[in-house]
């Protein structure tokens, strides 16, 4: 099965930087842990726009990112995210060229 992403842009409440950050921080912990099928899961913030966070997330299938939305730190992280964001922006996303984590081309 084909591998699947998601580009997620956070818009931040004023102000909620550090505690957003925080719990990525503690969320990225657990997918480590916890999810070989997430192959990336990298979170930025985007320069020139202190509000703004970036996520790129790439699943080794579909049945992963499923996997992935099952996790305790997933769920905690998407109930307690309302607190911070303001806006969030989701891009599924159905790769079909570059270089994978993997180091399979496409």
């Amino acid at each position: 099965m084909a591998s699947f992403g998601l580009f997620v842009r956070f818009t931040l409440r004023a102000g909620a930087g550090e505690a957003f950050d925080s719990l990525v921080r503690e969320t990225a912990d657990g997918i480590r842990a916890h999810e070989p099928g997430t192959l990336v899961y990298a979170c930025s913030e985007v320069e020139g726009a202190p509000d703004q966070r970036t996520f790129f997330e790439l699943y080794a299938d579909y049945a992963a990112f499923e996997e992935h939305e099952r996790q305790p730190h997933t769920r905690r992280f998407l109930s307690e995210r309302d607190k911070y964001v303001e806006k969030t922006e989701v891009d599924r996303l159905q790769p079909y060229a570059g270089k994978f984590p993997t180091g399979a081309e496409k």
